[in-house]
């Protein structure tokens, strides 16, 4: 059982219930993370908001839900894992291997494996990157655009992740285990 309440969209009221119902139109759903997130509009508005930011950015969806894979791997939350792996193999894209391979690091796409490399050393450095890192990147392909929007999307999906592990959130996707 989720420690955080989860705001029920026709009980919300005030920023939250606009909140909500703006996610509710936006995804058909309304997932148990932003429920706990209503608890605090501020926290859900900030969320949507560096989310679909990001969305616009550079990186297509199926690399943003490897790297999401990728990070709530190395995190150990379940909840994104199962979020993502639905997300990555119904919506974004991607066939079972793919997601399972990006979990742990993996793709035979070069740009995307070297995405999710430099993903990874962002993650395990805590952002303590070194300039060698960042050569490799570009020597890889990457731009800075795209060097800049992967510590964006690890930075995002730490967040999430750690919302739903200290909230544990109820999982409402297919349910997947680090």
């Amino acid at each position: 059982m989720s420690r955080l309440p989860l705001i029920q969209p026709e009980s919300a009221t005030g920023a939250a219930a606009e909140l909500l119902a703006v996610v509710k139109k936006a995804l058909g759903v309304t997932p148990n993370m932003t429920k706990a997130m209503a608890n605090s509009p501020a926290v859900l508005k900030g969320y949507l908001e560096f989310s679909g930011a990001l969305a616009g950015g550079a990186l297509a969806a199926p690399v943003r839900e490897q790297i999401a894979l990728l990070v709530a791997q190395e995190n150990g939350c379940d909840y994104c894992l199962s979020a993502h792996t639905y997300i990555a193999t119904n919506l974004a894209g991607l066939n079972a291997a793919q997601a399972d391979h990006a979990r742990h690091g993996h793709s035979d796409d070069p740009r995307v494996q070297a995405a999710l490399t430099f993903a990874a050393t962002v993650v395990r450095t805590r952002g303590d990157i070194e300039d060698t890192d960042l050569k490799a990147a570009r020597e890889a392909g990457l731009s800075d655009t795209e060097i800049a929007e992967v510590v964006g999307h690890v930075a995002l999906n730490v967040f999430t992740n750690y919302f739903n592990k200290s909230a544990e959130t109820d999982i409402d996707w297919p349910v997947v285990r680090h």
